[in-house]
């Protein structure tokens, strides 16, 4: 789908925020969260025809380059977020691929990657995921089962066919089919801030599906775009109150027709990032520091 490079341009048209560029992780980073056996069957194209039909996708050189780019991508934005107190993604939050198979067009999950690599790296002892996405972040939520390290939430439509089997986040939150702006913002509102009191994260890994908008081709909800940017906006200064710097990807949104329409949605994630910079940059490693944060 080209809704991330459509993103990535009419962020540069626009001017917002700074770009950088990812390296691709190498296997052992990608291994951090995934079986070494499914890790390598997909790097070098002997992963069998079954696993790929599960992912949805054709194998291709080309797709493992892609892929490789994403999750690089979601390790970029944990370190920035980690350092400057915010990271974005063009791309991202495949949240359905699991330790040692992917679905659901997702193959390794970029933010759990990225989650295992912050605290490899960087000595980060508690995460939060918070993943808006209209699917059970299923995938996330077995790779960190019964790691008290990770606390993972999920807040998602439980008319949704898919995932097919759920899995148990440490918190899930099933909002009903039809599910409008204000009942989705009251049960955001209700729940966000006492667990970011409760966790009491160093990170917040953020993904934030607009696959949640009413004309979304796989939402079977029925939020607005004013909803969506409340959503988002809620969520930052949420994390900025509480001290918490945010890593942050694109997630879901489907519009078979009108890529542009999409695009249009994914940037209100941005626009409430941008806005909400200035506080988040005060969470950061370099602030806190002394250093300047830009």
């Amino acid at each position: 789908m080209p809704k991330d490079s459509l993103l990535h341009a009419r962020l540069q048209r626009e001017g917002l925020g700074r770009t950088f560029t990812p390296i691709p992780p190498d296997a052992a980073t990608l291994c951090l969260a995934h079986d070494p056996a499914y890790v390598q069957s997909f790097l070098d194209g002997s992963i069998d025809a079954a696993a790929m039909r599960r992912i949805g996708l054709p194998w291709s050189p080309a797709l493992v380059q892609r892929t490789l780019i994403g999750v690089g991508s979601a390790i970029l934005a944990a370190r920035l977020a980690l350092q400057l107190g915010l990271g974005v993604m063009c791309n991202g939050g495949t949240h359905h691929a699991h330790r040692s198979y992917g679905s659901g067009w997702c193959i390794f999950n970029d933010q759990a990657v990225a989650a295992r690599s912050v605290q490899r790296d960087m000595g980060v002892e508690r995460l939060l995921f918070v993943d808006l996405d209209v699917h059970q972040g299923d995938g996330t939520a077995a790779i960190f089962e019964g790691d008290d390290s990770v606390f993972t939430f999920s807040m998602h439509c439980e008319a949704q066919p898919f995932p097919h089997e759920l899995q148990r986040s440490d918190l899930d939150i099933a909002l009903p089919g039809g599910c409008g702006d204000a009942q989705y913002m009251q049960a955001l509102q209700d729940a966000l801030p006492p667990l970011l009191q409760r966790v009491r994260p160093q990170l917040v890994l953020y993904n934030a599906g607009v696959d949640v908008h009413s004309d979304d081709a796989l939402g079977r909800m029925a939020l607005t775009d004013a909803g969506i940017l409340a959503r988002d906006r809620f969520v930052f200064a949420s994390c900025a109150a509480a001290g918490v710097p945010v890593a942050a990807a694109i997630g879901g949104g489907y519009n078979m027709q009108d890529h542009e329409r999409i695009v249009d949605r994914h940037m209100l994630l941005h626009q409430a990032a941008a806005e909400h910079w200035p506080a988040l940059a005060r969470c950061g490693m370099a602030a806190r520091r002394g250093a300047p944060a830009a």
